[in-house]
């Protein structure tokens, strides 16, 4: 009884620090790769990770082009678009603020998700959700404070990746989850696609030579195994042993675990704007989120950062 009870809060600790140290281990990469190697090489592992499970359990794969098609079209935008987005953005911004920013993901589910005609319930609470929250991230961007355009951008792009997982959430819960294969196929599928998106764009914008210190290639293996290939395994564990409400925990979480290791390892500051927009953020967030939207269920399925 003792080891049910604590199997949810390990599996949301786990998930939560997968997903908050990610942003910490793209910062770290970014010493020797540009956004788009660092990209792939996080793919390529995270694919490797699963693909060793599904053969391990023998799951079979799509046959469908038409399931290959959607599963192209979710990698591309909950994949390779914010991957890389997250990693061009940390070249200009801290990584704290690129993980606070990281949480504006439901906030932009449930816009999409009405847009969409998917959900039905939109509340004036969860209008309020919208506001509070989307007043949180213009604090964060601070278009009033023109002194530094590159951190504007880095933040723009953060906001564009969380949109980007947005809309992915939605275009999963509509073509993709509904479609009867075991979640892992779907992510494995997902993350080959994705890979191969990504090295189509190497020859173009990956940039220079490779600089592989030891802490760089520490930084990336994480990144890719354990933050890509290992939290769609314990994600999958979670949502399927516990229900997508205890995991839907973890975005409250990962948050703070990215500010928290920013600061005490990457010396990042804690301002004001990153203290109150992340908290505003958060709080829209808790008005937003609904137990039982679908396209909230389906964004359980991609890891953040």
């Amino acid at each position: 009884m003792t080891r049910t009870r604590l199997r949810a809060p390990l599996l949301v600790a786990a998930l939560a620090l997968l997903w908050g140290s990610g942003f910490f281990w793209i910062k770290l990469s970014l010493a020797g790769l540009s956004p788009f190697q660092l990209t792939f090489a996080r793919l390529a592992l995270g694919a490797a990770v699963l693909g060793i499970i599904v053969a391990a359990r023998r799951l079979p794969l799509p046959r469908s082009r038409a399931m290959w098609g959607h599963l192209t079209v979710a990698a591309l935008i909950s994949n390779a678009v914010p991957y890389t987005l997250f990693a061009i953005a940390e070249q200009t911004v801290p990584s704290s603020l690129a993980g606070t920013v990281n949480a504006t993901t439901p906030l932009w589910t449930a816009l999409l998700a009405y847009a969409a005609s998917s959900d039905t319930g939109f509340t004036m609470r969860r209008v309020a959700g919208l506001i509070v929250g989307f007043a949180g991230a213009l604090i964060l961007l601070s278009p009033w404070n023109a002194a530094d355009l590159g951190s504007t951008l880095g933040i723009v792009a953060c906001l564009s990746a969380a949109l980007s997982y947005g809309l992915s959430y939605v275009y999963q819960a509509r073509y993709v989850t509904n479609r009867g294969y075991p979640p892992l196929v779907l992510a494995f599928g997902q993350l080959c696609a994705s890979t191969v998106l990504l090295a189509l764009t190497l020859p173009v914008a990956g940039g220079g030579a490779p600089q592989l210190t030891t802490m760089v290639l520490a930084a990336v293996v994480v990144l890719g195994v354990l933050g890509t290939g290992a939290a769609y395994v314990i994600n999958y564990a979670l949502i399927t042993t516990e229900g997508p409400t205890a995991a839907s925990v973890v975005t409250y979480l990962v948050p703070a675990v990215a500010v928290a290791l920013g600061v005490t390892f990457l010396g990042e500051p804690i301002g004001p704007n990153l203290l109150t927009g992340g908290a505003l953020i958060l709080l829209g967030v808790a008005l937003v989120r609904r137990r039982t939207t679908q396209a909230a269920a389906a964004g359980q399925a991609a890891p953040r950062g």
